[in-house]
């Protein structure tokens, strides 16, 4: 699995996945997944892409870069702007993310809408936040932090 820090941020090399008809879906839908992923500070590895979505996942080449790319360890995780682009429903969705993470990987799906971005002093704030709700206080470094 990856090593993330926590909150979903760190240097976690992925690839960009999706499948659609028209080279402007495809553009669209790289464009989010890229967002998604620079938006969690997630390296992008590299970018697949099948035309087919007819096509049974498993056998589309596209698809089959990204699973080899996976196994040998180029990437750590794979995503998607829509689980549509992979699969047929949300089970199925549920079901090919536990199969990457048996692999090692983890599966994302990009949110339809585009995404806020977050900045390393939000990710912290949102630490110091959950670290409150928990009845976990940090310290603070200095005595003028802390107002002595």
């Amino acid at each position: 699995m990856p090593n993330n820090p926590p909150g979903g941020l760190g240097h976690v090399p992925v690839a960009v996945y999706s499948c659609a008809t028209t080279s402007t879906a495809l553009g669209e839908s790289e464009e989010r997944g890229r967002y998604y992923a620079d938006a969690r500070h997630w390296h992008v590895a590299g970018v697949w892409s099948d035309p087919d979505p007819a096509l049974p996942l498993m056998e589309r080449p596209g698809w089959q870069a990204v699973t080899a790319a996976l196994s040998a360890g180029m990437i750590r995780g794979v995503v998607v702007s829509s689980p549509t682009h992979v699969a047929a429903d949300a089970a199925q969705f549920a079901a090919l993310g536990v199969l990457l993470r048996d692999r090692g990987g983890f599966l994302a799906g990009a949110p339809n809408g585009t995404p806020a971005r977050r900045t390393p002093g939000q990710a912290r704030s949102r630490r110091d936040l959950a670290d409150a709700a928990s009845g976990w206080f940090t310290q603070p470094d200095t005595h003028e932090e802390a107002g002595l």
